[in-house]
């Protein structure tokens, strides 16, 4: 079971996941904007802050694109709603993770975001297959190019 949470400003940045008992979890959406040229610059970035802070619960939640920038929404656990509540030791530190995300990586235009929707949710699910599965085989990456014998390099 899902539910939305509405900010005041009308922005929809939470779920709650769960059976609708105490112990419901609540996720933020978070989600980064960089240019398409910049992107792996940011999901580098966005891998060292995670490194920073491994007691932190999120995943790639989503991920597409347009003529501009690439948004890859990211899912960050908040803890059990109750536990949100009293402001928990789990729940201090994804704050202070999606600070960090804001101040950090602030050149990737972070916000607040809703829930990705299904194929951006399918999109962020195939790399991070992609990323589990390792780098490419080597007979399909090129070697670098070695200089033949005859060329020269000018002084």
């Amino acid at each position: 079971m899902q539910h939305s949470v509405i900010t005041e400003s009308g922005d929809q940045v939470a779920a709650v996941v769960g059976s609708g008992t105490e112990s419901d979890t609540v996720v933020v959406h978070v989600q980064l904007r960089p240019r398409r040229g910049a992107a792996r610059r940011c999901l580098a970035a966005l891998a060292e802050l995670a490194g920073a802070h491994p007691e932190v619960s999120f995943t790639l939640t989503g991920l597409s694109k347009d003529d501009r920038v690439v948004r890859v929404t990211v899912g960050v656990e908040l803890g059990p709603r109750a536990a949100v509540a009293r402001f928990s030791p789990q729940a201090q530190a994804a704050y202070a993770f999606v600070s960090s995300v804001f101040t950090t990586l602030y050149d990737h235009m972070p916000v607040y975001t809703v829930e990705p929707g299904e194929a951006e949710r399918a999109a962020a699910a195939d790399l991070m297959a992609r990323l589990a599965a390792g780098p490419a085989t080597e007979a399909a990456v090129p070697a670098p190019r070695q200089p033949a014998a005859v060329e020269t390099i000018p002084a």
